[in-house]
């Protein structure tokens, strides 16, 4: 089986900037809405695809530690921003409590992502343009960087401090920690990525 690298998966995503996903999809045999009903995962399955991985090995990006995360954008006054926070990890508890910021699952996903910004043209659109391609090449002393480390020790001292059930998505300003799963009763937590980091990384990936 020939190993995609990162590097290698972002530069063929890129050759297919500014295409529609529904024609790559048909053209690679990847059904979308032929069977009168949604596949939902269909532009991931196209976008692996494109990166040069099987959709029969899908789970292979987290094995070689990267992983594509695809991100709708709509436009807001002429401008394409994210519509939507993207989900980065679940929180566990007890490893935040120990991690810190650059030993943490939180960090090595972070780097790990190949972010794949993907028109959206509303519910149940049938289409969707590859925008933009981007990954998260900053050094550990980057401003920015720096600010999300910050937002990650603010949350882990108020879980240390406060509890688990404290953390809200209202901490943080790259990141927040906030509920994950079904319902408005949900216990768990998950990092995510606030819309101004997702705009921030394809901007400066521009």
């Amino acid at each position: 089986m020939k190993i995609i690298t990162r590097s290698t998966a972002i530069k063929n995503l890129k050759k297919y900037i500014g295409k529609d996903l529904r024609d790559l999809a048909l053209i690679n045999g990847i059904t979308t809405y032929e069977t009168g009903r949604q596949n939902k995962g269909w532009k991931g399955l196209v976008l692996e695809r494109l990166a040069g991985l099987q959709t029969n090995i899908s789970k292979a990006p987290n094995g070689l530690s990267w992983e594509l995360k695809s991100v709708s954008f709509h436009e807001v006054k002429g401008q394409l921003v994210p519509k939507e926070t993207m989900a980065i990890t679940m929180i566990n508890p007890e490893e935040l409590k120990k991690d810190a910021f650059f030993e943490s699952h939180c960090w090595s996903k972070l780097k790990a992502i190949v972010f794949c910004a993907v028109e959206w043209d509303g519910k149940n659109a049938e289409g969707g343009r590859l925008l933009k391609v981007a990954s998260f090449d900053f050094a550990e002393d980057d401003e920015l960087i720096q600010e999300i480390k910050a937002d990650y020790d603010f949350i882990r001292n108020k879980l240390i401090t406060k509890g688990f059930k404290s953390l809200t998505g209202s901490d943080g300003k790259w990141i927040q920690a906030r509920t994950k799963g079904p319902g408005h009763g949900s216990i768990s937590r998950a990092f995510y990525a606030r819309t101004s980091l997702v705009k921030r990384i394809f901007e400066i990936a521009s």
